[in-house]
């Protein structure tokens, strides 16, 4: 069993990487930078929104609008209000893990705070729900899941990190992690869970339940 169990936030233990991708394409698009719901998820998953609007910029040659960031934060968060959903049987996974838990999340600490608690979950982790602005580097650089081990004390060598995207799991595996794919959300296109294990996950999964029996037996 592991000393301690890292999760990723968006796609892992919340239903958001659907909205978030497309509220992500229709802002952005409105703004004179077009791309689909497809696009974002594709390119851009697992990424902080500093990372992912950069990239934007780098890709357009020119810069986003005064106040994009701040736009895109406010759309999203009001789609969360009435669409955001837990990930099925995350409660019931949560119950029956044994080891220590945090999350550790590419997305800003407001948010993360304000999305978990629409789901009822932020006092399941809290306080140990680190966001990539706490370090230099975001996914998929090690960083993030480095700096939620040592915060727990715990050798990355004793983490389980369960992971939806690519950046994520290639963090984790940076990291020195066991990396857990996880190809069960509602934003998983087919092939999904392939792409996860050729970007080095250990195990891929596409249903919830299956969480505890793969942290007490990796393989």
């Amino acid at each position: 069993m592991p000393d301690l169990i890292i999760f990723d936030c968006d796609g892992v233990i919340l239903e958001s990487e659907i909205i978030s991708c497309s509220s992500d394409a229709e802002e952005l698009t409105r703004a004179g930078f077009p791309y689909t719901t497809e696009d974002i998820a594709e390119r851009f998953l697992g990424h902080s929104l500093t990372a992912m609007l950069a990239a934007v910029e780098r890709e357009h040659g020119r810069l986003l609008p005064d106040g994009f960031a701040r736009r895109l934060k406010r759309t999203t968060a009001r789609r969360f209000e009435t669409e955001l959903e837990a990930v099925p049987g995350i409660d019931a996974v949560l119950d029956a893990l044994a080891a220590p838990r945090c999350v550790a999340s590419g997305s800003d600490p407001a948010r993360l705070e304000h999305s978990l608690r629409l789901v009822g979950l932020y006092e399941r982790f809290a306080p140990h729900v680190f966001s990539a602005e706490e370090v230099e580097n975001g996914k998929p650089a090690p960083d993030l899941f480095l700096h939620a081990a040592s915060a727990l004390g715990v050798e990355p060598a004793r983490c389980v990190a369960v992971e939806d995207s690519p950046a994520g799991v290639e963090a984790g595996r940076a990291a020195g992690m066991h990396v857990l794919g996880f190809a069960g959300g509602r934003h998983c296109p087919p092939g999904h869970g392939a792409k996860l294990s050729s970007s080095g996950a250990h195990r891929v999964f596409d249903d919830m339940a299956a969480l505890p029996a793969l942290v007490d037996t990796p393989g």
